[in-house]
């Protein structure tokens, strides 16, 4: 993944107790999450989280869905602490420790143990375009067939921003690197059926975000 330079609003996480870190983000939308993934992840298998980041995602989703045996992964190694000290805290059975994956890197989806879920939070808009559609071929790839993908976050509505929070942010990241920034819903959807997922619902979320709900073909 390429390293990117990110404003001091993207993706902000404080040193907490130990080698935990903390995202006040994380915080607010966990729940929000965990009640989306209640209607829509199946109830056994093996999960994947895509950057979880300071660990405080994936450690909510394990405690919430005891059937799923949850990996996440991370790039950055202080990340990866973080992850395993809130694992460690949770001691949970079903979560598993953090792993270093790239998942914008070609190659990475066949390599991985065949995956019932993949979640991806807060990614997309952090990752270029060319970076984004990878990552949606590879995870398609890492998929069962009837396994599902969620990607959440902020999107472009249809080429438009529609607050001016987004406004904002949006500038402020494509300020920092013009690569990346917010995406088109209709595009990451396009991007998402080329790589062969059927799109199962758009939901909104709190905070002006969207969930995408892909799933692989069962044949």
């Amino acid at each position: 993944m390429t390293r990117r330079r990110l404003p001091e609003t993207a993706n902000v996480a404080t040193p907490a107790e130990g080698a935990k870190l903390f995202a006040p983000s994380a915080e607010r939308n966990r729940d929000a999450l965990c009640d989306l993934l209640d209607h829509v992840a199946p109830r056994a298998g093996s999960a994947l989280e895509i950057a979880s980041g300071t660990g405080q995602h994936v450690v909510a989703f394990a405690a919430r869905f005891p059937g799923l045996g949850w990996q996440p992964t991370e790039p950055d190694p202080v990340r990866r602490a973080s992850i395993d000290a809130h694992a460690a805290d949770a001691s949970l059975p079903n979560l598993a420790a953090a792993i270093p994956l790239d998942a914008t890197a070609r190659g990475w989806g066949k390599a991985q143990t065949p995956q019932s879920l993949i979640v991806v939070v807060n990614l997309l808009h952090l990752i270029s375009t060319g970076e984004a559609r990878v990552l949606i071929g590879e995870s398609a790839a890492a998929l069962i067939p009837g396994g599902r993908m969620v990607i959440y976050g902020p999107f472009m509505r249809a080429g438009e921003l529609t607050s001016e929070g987004d406004v904002r942010f949006h500038a402020s990241l494509i300020a920092q690197d013009p690569e990346i920034g917010y995406k088109d819903d209709f595009d990451v959807l396009d991007m998402a059926v080329e790589a062969g997922l059927c799109v199962l619902d758009v939901v909104e979320m709190p905070s002006n975000n969207l969930a995408l709900v892909l799933e692989k073909p069962a044949n």
